[in-house]
């Protein structure tokens, strides 16, 4: 299967959040970072057909997806950042709402729904009622319902917001073995999110793409901008206002403190090899302002 984003553009009163988006997206796991504001949300809302592009246009396989219209909703998962559900439905009877909503059969949808129970670990709690859910259950269950149609375009806004570190393990573990047939955008700003299972990354800053790289490619790409330095702490103020720090640890009565940018630090350093935490750096963080790093 073939996606294909043309030039679209979302406008609102006055910002436009979405802007000249190109790209074209085949089977596989693209990642989608940036800051809180580049625009990811307002991306991946225009993608699941719940807002129209100002201009522009999406394709699937060459058809206009306006033109396929419930077939292109048919084809969709999505996960919201920010997904409302109905507190006095217990998990199985939501899902089964959200099943009849979106045609499937019962049968279907019976099978279906306990093993996306089972999966997201809330099988013991299928028969509670929701409005008691913590938040990391909460999202879970949502992450089932996107699940539910067996849809080709996965669309995922902040997926494992609120999951506890094995669940999310969990999670990326099913997202990598569902892929084969499917294109999945999953966007975060947890770079370890996406690090071992993205077959590409799109770096989308102000609205707009402004990079589309295999992991591999992005780390290319900073190789050589990466260094780490001890410091004491009479430094550590200039340091830390001076330069694009990814982290400080403290040893002793030094700091390590590790550095991304362009040209080598004034001070006494080593060059180490980049991770996607230092190219998110790299790309977004225009310097630390305080020292809450500091392990």
């Amino acid at each position: 299967m073939e996606l294909r984003i043309d030039s679209i553009t979302k406008e609102f009163k006055d910002k436009t959040a979405v802007n000249n988006f190109t790209t074209t997206l085949e089977n596989g796991i693209y990642g989608l970072l940036g800051p809180n504001g580049s625009g990811k949300t307002t991306l991946m809302r225009m993608l699941a057909d719940v807002v129209k592009p100002t201009k522009g246009a999406i394709y699937v396989d060459g058809k206009d997806k306006n033109i396929l219209d419930d077939d292109y909703r048919d084809l969709v998962g999505y996960l919201p950042q920010d997904i409302g559900f109905y507190k006095n439905f217990t998990a199985k009877k939501y899902l089964d709402y959200i099943a009849a909503l979106k045609g499937i059969d019962k049968r279907i949808a019976k099978e279906k729904i306990n093993e996306l129970l089972s999966f997201v670990n809330l099988e013991s709690d299928k028969n509670r009622k929701v409005g008691g859910f913590s938040g990391g259950m909460l999202q879970r269950l949502g992450i089932a319902q996107a699940l539910l149609n067996d849809p080709k375009i996965l669309i995922l806004d902040e997926p494992t917001a609120g999951l506890d570190p094995n669940e999310r393990i969990r999670f990326k573990n099913l997202i990598a073995n569902i892929s084969k047939d499917k294109i999945i955008i999953l966007s975060t700003h947890i770079v370890s999110d996406i690090e071992f299972i993205a077959n590409e990354i799109l770096i989308m800053k102000n609205g707009q793409l402004i990079d589309k790289e295999k992991p591999s490619d992005l780390l290319a790409k900073i190789k050589g901008k990466v260094w780490t330095a001890k410091i004491n702490d009479e430094l550590l103020y200039e340091i830390n206002n001076k330069y694009k720090i990814a982290s400080m640890i403290r040893e002793g009565s030094d700091i390590l403190v590790r550095i991304v940018g362009d040209d080598k630090p004034s001070i006494n350093c080593n060059i180490e090899e980049p991770n996607l935490e230092d190219v998110f750096l790299y790309y977004f963080k225009e310097g630390a302002s305080d020292y809450d790093r500091i392990n």
